[in-house]
């Protein structure tokens, strides 16, 4: 085995955690340390525990599906271009999003996230 994990693997089994729904897998792929932000310099969360609190609160939804419609990886960076399946206050939907991830070893330091429009009454065809 590689002494240096691959970035897309770490993304990867970070998306098939987040739509399992299962927070420990989930946190297994992020840094102590990891940062989340609203692109490009707006704070989500910053440290696993404040991770963990925001994730648990997503996870909970019971059609909460992220569709990856694409992947670029340069270096320790990971792109993803998704449509994710939300169960918004206002009823079932979806928000198209860029998430950049910067990995270092085997997990993810920083993410940052480019929300689109949401769209209500949209589920996960196609």
């Amino acid at each position: 085995m590689s002494q240096h994990p691959d970035p897309v693997a770490v993304v990867q089994r970070q998306l098939d955690a987040y739509n399992a729904r299962d927070i420990d897998a989930l946190m297994a792929t992020y840094a102590e340390d990891i940062e989340q932000f609203d692109f490009p310099n707006t704070p989500l969360a910053v440290g696993a525990a404040a991770v963990r609190a925001r994730q648990s609160i997503r996870l909970r939804e019971p059609d909460l599906y992220a569709r990856l419609l694409g992947r670029t990886a340069m270096g320790n960076l990971v792109i993803d271009h998704e449509i994710v399946t939300r169960n918004f206050p206002e009823g079932i939907g979806t928000v198209e999003l860029i998430a950049i991830y910067e990995v270092q070893g085997d997990r993810i330091k920083r993410a940052w996230f480019k929300f689109g429009e949401k769209r209500l009454g949209v589920g996960t065809e196609g």
